[in-house]
């Protein structure tokens, strides 16, 4: 009858595509197709093979020479930012002489200017062609600090500043060259310079030169002075701002770092 042979064709046809789908997920079938996918990709990848004994050697002597190489650098005298520091500290006695001998007030304002322009120029070039030194990290604080004693020194001794702000200053790099044994029992020579004292050394830079300008009666005499003064107020705030911070790094040091025995 109709219906009989409707439920028995499906039937059929359910068995037959039950028997389709166990014949295409057969694990057999699976696993061959897993081993062509292995071989065809295996095939596509070169095999990775060790560099050979002499690459090897090369590659391990640069890379022990690397440090050696780093503290040659560190340790060199004779570098174009070095010589850049030591002709800065020539120039703090020929500005002394400028200011107290003959007085000529245009050179000596000009000596501070180059002073500042070689400053910039030896840390851009120690950076830039990595010519960072030892030497030049040590250099480059005692020039700006010879510089504002000649200029405390000089201003002085022609009254343009009086006595007790020039106490003020000097007073202060006595401090932190007071905390350089401490430093030492922790094997460090000097603490690292930061924004704050060379934003300090700059604008008292600015301030000095103002302010031996400002000694006359003449309009921009008086223009210069004002200018000046408030370029030292402000200098000489930052300037003590910085050393109670080197007073704080020095704390952390003493309370971080162990004591460094005596050789």
């Amino acid at each position: 009858m109709e219906p009989d042979r409707k439920v028995g064709n499906r039937r059929r046809r359910d068995a037959r595509s039950s028997d389709d789908l166990a014949e295409s997920t057969t694990p057999v079938d699976a696993n061959t197709a897993l081993d062509e996918l292995g071989a065809s990709t295996s095939a596509r990848q070169p095999a990775r093979t060790s560099p050979p004994p002499a690459q090897e050697q090369n590659e391990r002597k640069q890379a022990h020479s690397a440090p050696a190489a780093r503290n040659n650098t560190r340790n060199r005298i004779l570098t174009v930012p070095n010589m850049l520091s030591f002709a800065r500290i020539g120039m703090v006695p020929l500005f002394l002489w400028l200011g107290l001998g003959p007085q000529h007030h245009e050179p000596a304002i000009a000596v501070p200017i180059i002073s500042g322009i070689t400053d910039y120029l030896d840390g851009k070039i120690a950076r830039s062609t990595g010519q960072v030194t030892a030497l030049g990290a040590l250099l480059d604080p005692i020039a700006d600090r010879l510089f504002i004693l000649a200029a405390v020194v000089g201003l002085t001794l022609r009254d343009v500043i009086p006595w007790w702000l020039a106490v003020l200053l000097v007073s202060r790099d006595v401090i932190v060259v007071a905390l350089v044994p401490i430093l030492r029992t922790r094997g460090f020579s000097s603490l690292p310079v930061h924004f704050l004292g060379k934003a300090a050394t700059a604008v008292l830079l600015y301030a000095f030169p103002l302010l031996l300008l400002g000694d006359g009666y003449t309009a921009l005499a008086n223009l210069a002075r004002v200018f000046g003064w408030a370029f030292t107020v402000w200098g000489v705030a930052l300037y003590w701002w910085a050393g109670i911070l080197y007073f704080v790094q020095l704390r952390h040091v003493i309370k971080t770092m162990p004591k460094v025995g005596r050789r």
